[in-house]
Formats: C-alpha cells, sequence, structure tokens
C-alpha cells in the first residue's frame, strides 16, 4: 500500500509540475494578450452584470447569477483556506503575490472557458444545456477521442476531490472542532446534498444561489474584521508579499522558483482556471450571447482568488503563523491559529464553519460537472445512478482513509487540464469572434441608453 501511495504521489507531482504551470499561466496569458486585456477592461461591468435580470427570454436552465454561484459553490472550498495556508507555509508570504498573477490571467482563460461551453453547448434529451469541454473538443477541434478523455478525468475527479476528499475533510473538521462522529457528519452530508441534487441543475442553482453567497460574505466578514483591528499591520503585510515575492527571503536559500511555483501551483487550485469546469457551469445559463455570460463566469477567478483568498493569506502573513507551520498536523489547522490570535474565542470556529460549508458548497458543483461529465460519456439513462452513487459515495468517504483516493483524485485533476488548454488554444479564433459579437452589441447598447436619455 505504501509503494501504491507513493507511486501515486510521484504521479502527482509531475503532473502539477513545472511544465503544467506553465502551460496554464502562458495560455492565461496568451488569451489575454490576444483579447487585448478585454477581461481587465470589462471587469467592472462583468462585476455588475452579475446582478442583473436581462436573460428572461434567452435559452438556457438557470440564470447568469446562478450559474456563477454554481461555478464558486465547487471552487471556494478548501483551496482557499487550506490551499493558501500551504502555499504561504511552503514558498512564504511572497506566494499569494503570484497566487494574484494567476488570478489575473487566469480571468482571460474563464472568460473563454464560458464562451465556448455557450457557443457549442446542446440541448439533451431532458431539454436542459450540456456543454463543456468535452462539447467543444469534439464539435470545435472535432475530436472525439480528446473530449472522452476529457470527460474521463473529469469523471474520476468528481468522485474524489469533488466527493469523498470532501467528505473526508469535512468529517475530520466537525470531529476535531464540535466531536461530531465522522458517522454522522458522512450520514448529514449524504441527505442534504441528496436533497439539492436529486432535482438537476435548476434545485442545485437555487440552493447554491442562497447558500454560496451567504458562506463568502461570512467568511470576507471574518477577514475584515481582522483587518480592520489590525490595520496599522496591513501595509507591512504587503510590503512582505511584495518584496518576497521576488526575493524569496521566507524560503530556505532563497528560491524565488519556489515561491512562484507555490503561488501559482495553489492559485490554480483554487480558481480551477484552465481545468474547464467553468464551461460546465456557464453552458447551463440564460443568455443572449456567449460572451455576456463569459464575463459573469471570469468575475468567479477574481472572487474566488482576489478577495477570498487574499483574506486568508492577509491572516497568515500578520500573525506570522506560517513560520510555525510545522507545528501544525494540517494547513487548515494553520490557518485556524492564525485566525484564532485575531479572534480569540472564536477565530478557531470561524474557519472551521467556513470550511464546512466551503466543503458542502464545493460537493454540490461538483456534483453537477461529474454528471454532465458521466451523461456525455454513457447517455442521459446514468444521471439518476449517477446521483443515487454520488451521494452514497459521500458517507463512504466520511468514514474511511482516503490518502490514495486523494492522490489519485488530485492526478486526474491535473490531467484535465491538458485536453481543456488544447482546445483553448486551438479555438481561441472563435473567442475572439464572440468578444467582437459583444462589444458590437454592447456599443448598440450604449447608443440606446445615450438616445433615451437624450430623449428625456
Amino acid at each position: 500500500m505504501e509503494t501504491v501511495e507513493k507511486i501515486i504521489s510521484d504521479v502527482s507531482g509531475l503532473v502539477w509540475g513545472l511544465p503544467l504551470i506553465i502551460l496554464l499561466v502562458g495560455t492565461g496569458l496568451y488569451l489575454t494578450v490576444r483579447l487585448a486585456f478585454f477581461s481587465f477592461q470589462q471587469l467592472p461591468y462583468a462585476l455588475s452584470l452579475v446582478f442583473k435580470k436581462r436573460d428572461d427570454g434567452a435559452e438556457g436552465d438557470i440564470s447568469h447569477f446562478q450559474a456563477l454561484m454554481t461555478a464558486l459553490a465547487a471552487t471556494v472550498g478548501t483551496g482557499n483556506i487550506a490551499g493558501v495556508a500551504s502555499a504561504v507555509a511552503v514558498g512564504g508570504p511572497g506566494a499569494i503575490f503570484w497566487m494574484w498573477i494567476t488570478a489575473f490571467v487566469g480571468m482571460a482563460t474563464k472568460y473563454s472557458e464560458a464562451i465556448l461551453g455557450v457557443h457549442y453547448r446542446q440541448k439533451n434529451k431532458n431539454g436542459e444545456m450540456s456543454g463543456g469541454p468535452m462539447y467543444y473538443i469534439e464539435k470545435g477541434l472535432k475530436m472525439k477521442w480528446l473530449a472522452v478523455i476529457f470527460a474521463g478525468f473529469a469523471a474520476v475527479a468528481a468522485f474524489g476531490i469533488g466527493n469523498m476528499v470532501q467528505s473526508h475533510e469535512a468529517a475530520g473538521v466537525a470531529y476535531q472542532n464540535f466531536n461530531i462522529p465522522v458517522w454522522l457528519t458522512g450520514a448529514c452530508l449524504a441527505l442534504l446534498v441528496g436533497l439539492v441534487i436529486i432535482g438537476g441543475i435548476k434545485s442545485i442553482g437555487k440552493v447554491v444561489g442562497v447558500i454560496v453567497p451567504v458562506m463568502i460574505i461570512f467568511y470576507i466578514f471574518a477577514g475584515l474584521i481582522i483587518i480592520i483591528m489590525n490595520i496599522a499591520d496591513v501595509p507591512s503585510a504587503f510590503s512582505l508579499i511584495f518584496t518576497d515575492a521576488f526575493t524569496g527571503q521566507a524560503v530556505a536559500g532563497g528560491a524565488v522558483g519556489a515561491v512562484i511555483q507555490q503561488g501559482v501551483a495553489r492559485g490554480i487550485f483554487s480558481n480551477e482556471a484552465g481545468l474547464g469546469t467553468g464551461g460546465i457551469a456557464a453552458a447551463a445559463a440564460k443568455t443572449d450571447l456567449p460572451a455576456r455570460q463569459a464575463l459573469v463566469s471570469m468575475t468567479q477567478v477574481f472572487i474566488d482568488t482576489i478577495i477570498v483568498c487574499t483574506m486568508t493569506g492577509l491572516a497568515l502573513v500578520m500573525s506570522q503563523m506560517y513560520l510555525a507551520a510545522d507545528e501544525y498536523d494540517s494547513a487548515a489547522q494553520l490557518t485556524s491559529a492564525a485566525f484564532e490570535q485575531f479572534l480569540p474565542g472564536f477565530g478557531g470556529y470561524v474557519v472551521a464553519i467556513a470550511l464546512l460549508f466551503f466543503v458542502f458548497s464545493t460537493i454540490i458543483g461538483w456534483s453537477y460537472f461529474g454528471e454532465k461529465c458521466f451523461t456525455y460519456l454513457f447517455g442521459e439513462k446514468v444521471s439518476l445512478p449517477y446521483r443515487i452513487v454520488f451521494v452514497l459515495a459521500l458517507f463512504i468517504g466520511a468514514v474511511v482513509s482516503l490518502d490514495i483516493v486523494w492522490g489519485f483524485a488530485d492526478v486526474m485533476n491535473g490531467l484535465m487540464a491538458f485536453p481543456n488548454l488544447v482546445a483553448l488554444l486551438l479555438l481561441s479564433g472563435v473567442v475572439v469572434n464572440e468578444t467582437k459579437k459583444f462589444k458590437k452589441k454592447r456599443q448598440e447598447e450604449q447608443q440606446q441608453v445615450k438616445g433615451s436619455q437624450a430623449n428625456l
């Protein structure tokens, strides 16, 4: 068993090594430049668009907002708490800067995934939209075999990193902080998730549309309290983040490469830009133009990494808890200790509660991604059986050891990126054309608004 674990660990290190990181960041940078920094220019409009209801007559299953919340549900998770702590513990405060860089170029990646997801989506037998990398790889690149490979990797990852690993993490947190038996946590998760996903994407959209904003606001509010209470330390924390990003002083030997690798890897793990999941969620949205939903979808990267991850990062840097990382059993405990230092008596509970919500939402989001991949491979007939098995796997994950499952799922999660990135690069012309259509439509809308104002 130890040999198998070592093999999986080595393969995971290889998959998530420098080549993938360069490909992920390079693709994001290429798309950012090719789109003439469109993602930066349109960020304010994209954020305002999240809450606008203007898609009543458009095809789709859920609103812009619900599609974004579904994507956020799957990405705002352990990576925002444990992932950031791990990055800072190993790579130093400078790793946070490289997480930000990854997010800024990742917005173009997520934007492109969403455009292609909507552009190549199709209705299934139940009248629901299906889309994502498997569809734009098959229909756009005419590579059915590569689409099947992506769907296979994502289907496995859904049961690992999107299911059993998450329930195991939740069970551990609930037991450590609230002394709740792991089997009870597993049973509760299975029941609650089952009630949500049995109704499909419309049910998922309604639930995450309520849960995700609440959990994110809860965590950000706690982070803001820490920042406000220690406002004098914030400038020095940012200064340390920026200087360490290029010096690597907090890493043994001053290895700047280690700082960059940790920041980029954990940033990607947190926001999933380049893995393809954003295109699956976007395909379900009601939208008149692919680019309009894509703008909404790209805000997920901004919210996930630039806002939520920064709250965790600042708490870790200001508390200097990352210097004592070896004293804690897990990265999540390190973040918990940092919050506890600033909020004595309940800071640790804040992180524990946030983590439980994050895990729950991640499971719901990934249940949809996994289902779309399974139905792509085996047809709509497997939809209900998949949901039942997915729910049962949650209980199993809570009560068994998952070292091998975690490693294997991590490998599958990384392997999803390769076929998706190939498609993004080869179909970037489609992204550019759809963006031009949106720009023309947007100009017409702005002229109409000016005309209406002039008439008044």
